[in-house]
């Protein structure tokens, strides 16, 4: 058990931007949803023609898939992230994209994670009026999504050329 902690230990000092940057992501994610829990219920706040905010409990996953599968939602969730925690180093070998892209996404994770778990459903506020409704972790999946999918696609070429 020790020895298991001070390896934890380890790659905790090791990573310490990695750990600030999660807090910071889970920080932003938990702000943004007590807000909306706190001053958007039975409200629809317009900023723009674009863009409003519009309380909504999310049951299912992306784009209103699957309502009413939280339990479903909450073991693929641990479950994905168990992998990505395991296979932490091989991924980071791949470079800073694909690391910093499993950042964004592991933080976006946590922070649906936590609101599925605690409350039941994932708090979306987020109105484009032409997307469905989404939150702040969401944003952080998605563009972490695309930094991985960007490394993975054109990595190998840009490893390529470099060698030549």
């Amino acid at each position: 058990m020790r020895k298991k902690f001070l390896s934890i230990w380890q790659w905790a000092r090791q990573n310490k931007a990695v750990l600030i940057t999660l807090i910071i992501l889970l920080g932003v994610d938990r702000l943004t949803k007590r807000l909306t829990l706190a001053c958007l219920e039975n409200k629809d706040v317009v900023l723009a023609p674009f863009l409003h905010l519009t309380y909504v409990q999310n049951t299912g996953a992306a784009f209103g898939m699957m309502q009413g599968g939280n339990l479903i939602l909450i073991i693929v969730s641990l479950l994905i992230l168990a992998y990505l925690l395991k296979s932490w180093q091989e991924f980071c070998a791949m470079g800073a994209w694909v690391k910093w892209g499993l950042v964004l996404i592991l933080g976006g994770a946590l922070g649906n994670l936590y609101d599925r778990i605690t409350l039941g459903f994932v708090v979306d506020f987020i109105d484009l009026r032409v997307w469905p409704v989404f939150n702040a972790a969401d944003s952080f999946i998605t563009v972490g999504g695309v930094m991985l999918a960007t490394a993975l696609l054109f990595g190998k070429k840009a490893t390529t050329q470099e060698e030549k």
